[in-house]
């Protein structure tokens, strides 16, 4: 029945007025307090000889008094009482203490409609539909109109030209709104001196004043008999020795291989003893002057293993990869007129070249002398990197870097302006991807554009240097395009053995571009029944770009290219354009471009797309232990006379087991994880980056040593120098230190502390 408030207090009050005004009982008895008295047996039984049961009163006892009644009415109104209360004071709390209202936020139609169909598109992304998404904007068109706006005639690293390009790259990657940004070094580049040439003669006759240089050479004046000694390499040294041909303070002339780069070139004949070295072109045309650097290393030489920005100070130090013999470029009619008057003795056939009218004799003690003057100068320049980036959804701070190499000396075609083009196609197509199509990249993808490439990889070597240990295990490979368009033959690779099968699986999903045999094959179908490793990869060299990544920061790195069957004689010319570009590719450049183009991005996607990373940490398992084989043979022959008792490889096959185990039990623990685990994809993966950053040796200093990696590195702590030494005792350190550079990668692979397979 309905109450109104004030009814139901009062009601409340009377009833609670009534009861406290009432007779008051106790458990022990019947009688109001006021009265006398009277106990009461607690006992239903009743005793017989009580004087009151023979009183004849009624109701048995004198003192009996009836139990007043209840009043129900009362005890009713109390509980509704209470629960009136109850609901009351519930109320005021909850209007106390809840958070206030907020407004709710309007959304149209059409936005609802949008946020669904993102929804969807999202959920329904599928490899194939990425891949799909990626050759759709990636095309030969697009390509041809991109490469108008990268063309430049001369863009040297800091040039104006060079400043130029940088500015247009940044103003690409500000209309994609990738968030671009500069990183500035302050280097040394070494240049002509315009005011005092280079020079080479012969006898008393001065031979050439070259424009071309190789930059880093030593400088001033040296002299001595003049040899031939082919390509330089180690191979062709030993046949002269064999030969007897003397060679120290000699000047010796070498053709441009090609195969080995022009450092190396000069690091091997320094080594004999020469005095000068002179190296040409095999051009058709012979006036053709060669540009280049005989660095050893990479990087500004004069800030080994350190950044230079301007705000740092060092201490004055230079690279040990600087060259202390004087090296200058000649042109092919300055070397033939050399090459005719060395004399000596015929050369052998391999060392025949394709000059005309010319009979390749050694020279040596019976020719003219050779004098070579250089007399380059070191200029502090400052260059740009330019970087654009597209930030993962789910983790963000893991990246992908995709770079090409900006500057060239001359038009430098295949060596930085394909490469560019596609840099700057591939960031459009992705960014097209995530603002248009749907993709949701898990983690990020970073663009780069380097400065003084052609120095020997500076920019990228000085931003490794920098930021060394921010992109410790945050960048998980390294990807270049530099010269990635020299041909129309086959595909040539150079990679850590982490991305193997990566490169693998992406040329079976890309197809042929033309030139490359049956349309609609892929690109795998070329080296199909071969064995693909042997076919497709080939050792990374110093001058790759992708080297410093890999062998300085211990990034996994890959740098490919589709090539001819002879090697592309323009790098460092003149003729380094787009009319012998075209020739060299059947003129089919953008179609053999946009290939290369969907080849790096697929391998970019995947890695950035995948809950699991695609790094093969098996692939390496094979590497090492051929390595390891070979140690452990040369040990062998080495201990075979008792001189070198207990230098055994026994320590380091153990510890290749334990890498071995390491990768199978990773293998195993990944085929039985829930890839929607996100955490526990996140620590397989980190497992994974440790592989490639715990091949760096602690155990040597980046300054004195900066490539570092145990297989890919340089110096005395490799597997490698583990195949040249003599000594007995160096023998046995650098076995020690080699042994436990690869059983920190193992415990690494391993996992936590109590994971490890540690038997050493």
């Amino acid at each position: 029945m309905p109450f109104t408030m004030a009814t139901t207090i009062n009601q409340v009050r009377s009833s609670l007025s009534k009861m406290f005004k009432s007779e008051r009982y106790s458990p022990f008895t019947l009688q109001s307090d006021g009265e006398s008295h009277v106990e009461v047996k607690l006992s239903d039984d009743i005793d017989v000889h009580a004087p009151s049961e023979q009183a004849g009163q009624p109701g048995g006892s004198p003192s009996y008094r009836p139990r007043p009644k209840r009043n129900y009415h009362n005890v009713c109104y109390l509980a509704l009482g209470i629960l009136f209360i109850f609901i009351i004071g519930y109320l005021i709390g909850y209007v106390s203490h809840r958070s206030p209202l907020q407004e709710p936020i309007p959304c149209d139609p059409e936005q609802e409609e949008g946020v669904a169909k993102e929804a969807v598109v999202e959920y329904s992304l599928s490899w194939t539909n990425i891949i799909s998404m990626l050759a759709q904007r990636l095309t030969p068109d697009a390509f041809n109109s991109r490469l108008s706006g990268v063309e430049q005639t001369d863009h040297t690293a800091g040039s104006t030209g060079d400043n130029i390009l940088g500015n247009h790259v940044l103003e690409s990657f500000k209309s994609l709104e990738m968030e671009p940004w500069t990183d500035m070094h302050y280097v040394q580049l070494q240049t002509p001196n315009s005011e005092k040439p280079n020079r080479v003669l012969i006898g008393q006759d001065e031979v050439c004043r070259p424009k071309g240089y190789l930059a880093y050479s030593a400088t001033g004046k040296a002299k001595g008999k003049a040899v031939y000694g082919n390509y330089g390499s180690q191979e062709d040294l030993a046949l002269l020795q064999t030969l007897k041909v003397e060679l120290n303070g000699t000047v010796i002339l070498l053709r441009a291989s090609g195969q080995i780069s022009l450092a190396q070139q000069v690091a091997n004949v320094a080594a004999l003893g020469v005095s000068a070295v002179l190296i040409y072109p095999e051009h058709k045309n012979q006036t053709t002057e060669l540009y280049g650097h005989v660095h050893l290393g990479s990087g500004d030489p004069y800030t080994p293993g350190f950044p230079s920005f301007n705000h740092t100070q060092f201490p004055p130090t230079q690279s040990s990869g600087l060259p202390n013999v004087l090296a200058q470029s000649i042109t092919a009619q300055a070397a033939v007129k050399i090459l005719k008057r060395i004399g000596g003795p015929d050369s052998p056939p391999s060392f025949k070249g394709k000059l005309d009218d010319v009979k390749y004799t050694l020279g040596g003690a019976g020719s003219e002398d050779v004098t070579v003057e250089v007399n380059n100068v070191l200029q502090d320049t400052e260059i740009h990197n330019v970087f654009g980036v597209i930030k993962g959804f789910i983790e963000p701070d893991r990246y992908v870097v995709l770079g090409a190499q900006r500057d060239a000396w001359g038009p430098g075609y295949a060596k930085a302006t394909v490469g560019t083009t596609l840099l700057l196609e591939l960031a459009r197509a992705v960014s097209e991807m995530v603002h248009i199509d749907g993709f949701r990249p898990r983690r990020s993808l970073v663009f780069a554009s380097w400065s003084a490439g052609e120095y020997g990889s500076v920019g990228a070597t000085e931003w490794l240097e920098g930021y060394l240990s921010s992109l410790d295990r945050r960048a998980i490979t390294y990807i270049s395009l530099d010269g990635v368009v020299t041909g129309n033959y086959a595909v040539s690779a150079s990679a850590s053995p982490l991305l193997y099968s990566l490169l693998e699986r992406t040329m079976k999903e890309v197809k042929n571009p033309i030139g490359f045999g049956e349309s609609g094959k892929s690109l795998y179908d070329q080296v199909s029944g071969v064995n693909f490793e042997r076919a497709v990869f080939k050792p990374m060299q110093m001058e790759d770009c992708a080297y410093p990544f890999l062998a300085f920061s211990g990034i996994p790195s890959l740098s490919f290219r589709f090539v001819s069957q002879e090697v592309y004689p323009h790098y460092g010319t003149s003729f380094d354009n787009k009319e012998y570009l075209g020739f060299a590719t059947a003129h089919h450049l953008s179609s053999i471009a946009t290939g290369a183009g969907l080849v790096a991005g697929q391998l970019a996607l995947r890695l950035v797309h995948d809950h699991v990373l695609r790094l093969d940490v098996q692939r390496y398992r094979k590497v090492l232990t051929q390595s390891v084989v070979n140690i452990n043979q040369r040990l062998k022959q080495v201990t075979r006379d008792g001189s070198a008792e207990g230098l055994s490889a026994r320590w380091l096959i153990m510890a290749l087991g334990s890498y071995s185990r390491a990768a199978t039990d990773l293998n195993t623990e990944l085929l039985n994880t829930d890839l929607t685990d996100t955490l526990a994809c996140h620590n397989i993966n980190d497992r994974i980056m440790r592989v490639e950053h715990n091949l760096l040796s602690p155990y040597v200093s980046p300054k004195e040593v900066p490539f570092r990696h145990l297989l890919f590195g340089r110096g005395s702590h490799t597997l490698a120098a583990l195949l040249e030494g003599e000594d007995r005792e160096a023998l046995r350190t650098q076995l020690a230190l080699a042994t436990w550079t690869l059983q920190g990668c193992a415990n690494a692979l391993s996992g936590d502390v109590w994971d490890r397979d540690n038997q050493i």
